[in-house]
This record gives structure tokens, sequence and C-alpha cells, in this order.
């Protein structure tokens, strides 16, 4: 995404764009064995409680 895109997106979009980005990390630690599955699902929890992501894909 560039600073132009960022820019115009709304606050709300901003955070489920960030919170997507950090999902996506957790899935690479994951897939690379450098967590567990049981941290990367309590980590993916967390996260999303303290983002508000309930539901998001």
């Amino acid at each position: 995404m560039t600073q132009e895109e960022w820019e115009v997106l709304s606050p709300e979009q901003k955070r489920r764009e960030l919170y997507l980005q950090q999902k996506e990390i957790l899935c690479l630690f994951r897939e690379r064995n450098a967590i567990s599955q049981e941290q990367y699902d309590q980590s993916l929890t967390d996260l999303t409680k303290k983002m508000h992501m309930e539901g998001v894909a």
C-alpha cells in the first residue's frame, strides 16, 4: 500500500489494515515454526481482542 493510499483511508480502515498485517506476520512466524501453535492461537486471540477485530477474516 502506498503512502497516498494509506492517507485516504478512514481510521477504521487503517486499524483493519494494521490488524491484517499483524495477523500475516503471526502466520509467517507459525509457518516457519518460530512460534508454536499454542503461541499463535493465543497471540491471534489477544491481537483480535485488543484491536476489536472480532469477525474479521
